[in-house]
């Protein structure tokens, strides 16, 4: 789930919270509210439900960790429009992160589908929380069946995002094609502003060359996603 989604969500459960009061307290001030008042108590719930959000996280986990709390300014945008910004706003996010994607130091975007499958399988490597907290050095993977259908001996698979089953045989296997989809997975926000879809690249969380093998096993006719 992204950030500025829990983000919402702790302000959710803050607005309970305020809501939760006594009702004789809340029927105290009769006075018309003015324009200031509504600004500086939404500025005050916000406080909360950030103070919220940022305490449900162990503050014993790396920096590098923590750090992915904090929002740039395509999730604030996306947070501030709840997901459905104007087309301006839109398109001045995504034109900001696809200038971000940068390819590996070799040139070559389509790597080694078996090791594009096991990333694709592996959902270890980001729990920060304080359940279950991932152990350092655990290696990241990009869990892409928890939205995908890829290989059809997964059968669990989440259906957030399209299938990409036959991703290859659908699409061709083209070079044009293999830099589509290794910008999609770079960073996804190049081409969908306020996408479900997580920055695998911009984030630092999968390398270039490991979205290379991400993308082979998309792409490549020996992957079992385009085999079965």
């Amino acid at each position: 789930m992204h950030h500025h989604t829990l983000r919402l969500l702790a302000a959710a459960v803050a607005l309970t919270v305020s809501s939760a009061l006594p009702l004789a307290a809340q029927a105290a001030d009769k006075a018309p509210a003015t324009s200031a008042k509504p600004a500086k108590a939404d500025a005050v719930l916000a406080a909360k439900a950030e103070k919220l959000y940022l305490d449900s996280f162990d503050p014993d986990q790396p920096r590098t960790h923590l750090d992915r709390l904090k929002q740039d300014e395509a999730m604030a945008l996306c947070s501030q429009y709840k997901d459905n910004p104007p087309p301006a706003v839109r398109a001045k996010i995504e034109k900001a992160q696809l200038e971000t994607i940068r390819f590996p130091v070799e040139g070559r975007l389509v790597g080694d589908w078996k090791k594009g499958e096991e990333l694709a399988s592996s959902g270890r490597g980001g729990h920060i929380g304080k359940i279950q907290p991932d152990a350092k050095g655990t290696p990241r993977g990009g869990n892409c069946y928890a939205c995908h259908q890829l290989a059809t001996k997964e059968v669990a698979y989440g259906t957030i995002g399209p299938s990409l089953h036959n991703f290859g045989k659908v699409r061709g296997y083209g070079e044009d094609i293999a830099r589509y989809a290794y910008m999609k997975v770079y960073n996804a926000q190049a081409f969908s502003a306020c996408t479900n879809m997580p920055r695998f690249g911009y984030h630092a969380w999968l390398t270039p060359e490991q979205i290379a093998d991400i993308v082979a096993f998309l792409m490549d006719p020996e992957s079992p996603v385009n085999k079965d």
